[in-house]
């Protein structure tokens, strides 16, 4: 079993405990386990004996039992009993934001419901209101949390797409010659409700033949035509589509079924559509396609109908930012705060990848959920950072790697960031985000961006909205207002390139670009491989059409310095 399944076992049977009212004792030896095991980084649990697991703190006798019985029978017969005990509707209640087991014991017990239908119906007429500890605002928070997770059934996160769609298509080419992906994977869509490949074959009959006989793949006979198989694969909830198609026009139809709507729309050079000359004859590049219309060249990440041709008017695919480009990591966290890999760890990692630089933005003292840095342990972390650097410029002193001191501010509730002047002052660089208090109209979320960017201490401004993809909507901003104030204050904007997130929205990057606010794509890293995440908000930012020149942390080590020397007040 992997550390992932270990913990997130764990942290169900902490929840399930709590649900059924056990010991309070009980229920935090099972979530103070799975938190300190989450932060192992070079051990994997599975292999951990009895003696290794009490010897990590926070992990008792009782659960290092507890593990070793799951990872010998992969499953705890208590969780198991749990779970036997409790309506999966109930269950299906841990998704919704807003209330924890103890709120979902009251609804389970109190109010008799077992479904997520009955509670909506609960919530509609207002029952839940009425219950001890809710009020309207919990049951309206409920009635949007609900709405929310019925409005993104069925799709996955990038990554998560990217990994299924990595195995079906591996399966595929196990059986046909040519496989294409097309579709919203073809154009780095941040949510993903149908993955999408095309086969190129003569017979579609024979196409239909061999599909049927691949295991991991059940059809939906009722949706599915003769010419494309509709489905799903490896048991995930989400749709997929294997479309036959001629060998002759399979660029035409990879062009076609990677585009949006609004992109097939744009109208040709002289006369009719792109989607109308896609739909003639074969052509044997999609360049063909644009160069027949009249038009520039756009990359499939793009294709999505929004300013995209405007965009070409200015711009070519070679300005668009690569992972080539960066030269530098931003917006990072260690072991000083939540992180779980040391300074040092994330430090070496970052240069081992080639980058020249690593900006390490553990939380500020606020948020003591994620171990924020009071004062001292930022004195003390500067101190470890200077000793680092040190070293660095000691072991390659004509290019040194060199760690950058920065912080994550928390924007309080008045939009003040989380210290005092004099400390803002010891730091490189200051990336400013809201983490509490996140049920905001658009006039008081907007607000409190705007007192935060006009902070003088305040270089980037973090994940904008606070959303979670497929989980937490983000709070409602003034798009406009916000990107003009950073451009007045000379604030950058961040892309949070976390799947989770992918934070700001990359439909405002043009404006962004307009306005001449520059981006910065950060992983938010918690671990070393986070730094890899960046590869999702590249994607996105290529989709927006930032540039190499408007990417922030494209600058050099030395260009990086200068500008957080000028920055500073």
């Amino acid at each position: 079993m992997t550390n992932p399944e270990i913990i997130e076992a764990l942290e169900l049977t902490a929840r399930l405990l709590e649900l059924h009212g056990a010991d309070s004792f009980k229920i935090r030896a099972y979530s103070g386990a799975a938190f300190n095991l989450d932060k192992l980084t070079n051990q994997q649990i599975a292999g951990l004996s009895f003696g290794d697991l009490v010897a990590i703190q926070g992990v008792g006798k009782g659960v290092a039992g507890k593990i070793l019985e799951l990872v010998e029978k992969g499953s705890i017969k208590e969780t198991d009993e749990l779970l036997e005990s409790t309506p999966p509707g109930v269950l299906e209640m841990f998704r919704i934001k807003g209330i924890g087991p103890k709120k979902i014991a009251l609804l389970w017990h109190e109010a008799g419901i077992e479904t997520i239908a009955g509670l909506e119906v609960a919530c509609e007429n207002g029952s839940v209101a009425k219950l001890k500890g809710f009020g309207e605002g919990t049951q309206q928070k409920i009635l949007d949390s609900l709405a929310f997770l019925r409005s993104q059934k069925g799709k996955l996160r990038m990554n998560q797409a990217e990994t299924l769609s990595q195995l079906v298509q591996d399966v595929l080419e196990q059986n046909f010659e040519r496989v294409e992906v097309a579709g919203e994977m073809r154009r780095k869509t941040e949510t993903v409700e149908t993955l999408r490949f095309l086969i190129a074959a003569d017979s579609p009959v024979a196409v239909q033949k061999v599909l049927a006989d691949i295991k991991v793949l059940h059809q939906n006979v009722k949706s599915s035509t003769p010419f494309v198989w509709r489905g799903k694969a490896f048991d995930q909830d989400i749709l997929v589509e294997i479309i036959s198609v001629s060998p002759a026009k399979i660029e035409n139809e990879l062009f076609i079924r990677s585009s949006a709507e609004g992109h097939l729309a744009q109208p040709a050079a002289e006369g009719g559509t792109l989607l109308k000359i896609a739909s003639a004859e074969a052509v044997t590049t999609e360049e063909e396609i644009y160069t027949k219309a009249g038009l520039p060249y756009i990359i499939p990440e793009m294709r999505e109908g929004h300013g995209e041709f405007a965009w070409a008017e200015k711009h070519t695919p070679a300005d668009l930012v690569t992972w080539d480009d960066l030269k530098g990591i931003l917006h990072n966290h260690s072991t000083y705060s939540d992180g779980n890999n040391s300074l040092e760890e994330m430090a070496t990692f970052c240069r081992d990848l080639g980058f020249e630089y690593l900006g390490i933005a553990d939380h500020s003292q606020t948020a003591a959920y994620a171990n924020g840095l009071r004062p001292d342990k930022v004195r003390q972390q500067h101190a470890e950072i200077d000793q680092l650097n040190a070293r660095f410029a000691a072991e390659n002193p004509e290019k040194p790697f060199k760690i950058l001191k920065g912080i994550e501010s928390d924007i309080l509730g008045d939009g003040m960031l989380d210290y005092a002047d004099d400390v803002l002052a010891t730091f490189d660089y200051v990336v400013a985000s809201v983490h509490s208090n996140l049920t905001m109209s658009l006039e008081k979320a907007t607000e409190r961006l705007l007192t935060a960017i006009a902070n003088p201490y305040t270089t980037i401004l973090g994940h904008p909205t606070g959303r979670l993809l497929l989980s937490r909507d983000g709070y409602p901003i003034d798009y406009r207002a916000i990107i003009d104030a950073c451009a007045q204050h000379n604030v950058i904007m961040e892309i949070n390139a976390s799947p989770w997130r992918l934070d700001m929205d990359w439909r405002w990057i043009g404006y962004c670009l307009e306005k001449g606010v520059k981006l910065s794509i950060n992983p938010d890293a918690h671990s070393t491989q986070g730094y890899y995440d960046m590869h999702y908000g590249v994607a996105v930012a290529r989709k927006g059409g930032l540039t190499k020149e408007m990417t922030f942390n494209a600058l050099s080590l030395t260009e990086m310095e200068r500008y957080l020397a000028e920055k500073k007040p």
